[in-house]
This record gives structure tokens, C-alpha cells and sequence, in this order.
């Protein structure tokens, strides 16, 4: 299974926010989406990935921030990115070496999604489950 393969499944829908918002508004908008991660764009510039895990750790490890502090100051930057033809392995291998839970899917120069480590497992999961599907009914058939 491929990573446009996950995207197509799940949807290719990208959330975004402006590095300038404050985390409060960053906030609000991974609870209402129900989501773990916002990507940073200034218009179609990519410039960094704002995750709830990411600006907790940077709590802690940095002090306190307000809640008027802005997105840009605590988004991870130099966010990894990962083409839509690539396959699971690809994708899982990326996040593990890097240690990072969320990949923008890039064509072409464009962000066409986003893939985060829980979509990737699922689909793995899923691509098992018909697989053992498959080998019960040859056994089952074959017996």
C-alpha cells in the first residue's frame, strides 16, 4: 500500500495554520478538528509542522509559554516530507529514524495531505488483516 493509497482512504484534507496565529488559536483548532497536528504555511509555503506533542515538550523543555505566544516560535521546523508514491515501509522507517508523528505528503511541490503515524499502523493492520483473511479461506479450501 502506498501513502496516496492511506490519503485516499482516510482524506487528503490539510489543516493549516499562518505562523504568525497564537498557540491559542492553534489550540482550538487541533480540538475542533480532532486532530494531532497543523501544518505551518505561509500561502502555499510549507515552513513547519505545530503538533500538540511537539509544543508540550517544548513547555517543558523551554519554560513557559503564553497563550498569546505565536505559532511560529514553537513549531517544529524543517518539517520531513514524504511523496504519495512511497510505500508503508517507507513512511514507517521515515518516522521512526526521524522520531516524528506526522509526515506532510508533498507532489510536485504542493502539500496533498498529511500521514501521521496512526494511519500508517492502521492501513498495516488493515493490509494484515486481509492477508490472514485470504490465508484462512486457501487452508480452509485446501483442506
Amino acid at each position: 500500500m502506498t501513502v496516496r493509497q492511506v490519503l485516499l482512504h482516510k482524506g487528503s484534507q490539510v489543516y493549516a495554520i499562518h505562523p504568525e496565529a497564537t498557540v491559542l488559536e492553534a489550540l482550538r483548532k487541533l480540538a475542533e478538528h480532532d486532530i494531532g497536528a497543523l501544518l505551518v504555511m505561509e500561502g502555499e509555503r510549507l515552513l513547519g509542522i505545530f503538533s500538540e506533542r511537539d509544543y508540550a515538550r517544548k513547555l517543558v523543555l523551554l519554560g513557559r509559554f503564553s497563550k498569546d505566544t505565536r505559532v511560529g516560535e514553537v513549531m517544529t521546523q524543517d518539517p520531513i516530507t514524504i511523496p504519495p508514491e512511497a510505500d508503508l515501509s517507507q513512511a514507517m522507517r521515515l518516522m521512526t529514524e526521524r522520531r516524528v508523528r506526522h509526515l506532510p505528503v508533498v507532489e510536485a511541490g504542493k502539500v496533498v495531505g498529511v500521514v501521521s503515524i496512526g494511519d500508517v499502523v492502521k492501513a498495516i493492520i488493515s493490509e494484515q488483516e486481509v492477508l490472514i483473511g485470504e490465508l484462512s479461506r486457501y487452508v480452509t479450501e485446501n483442506r
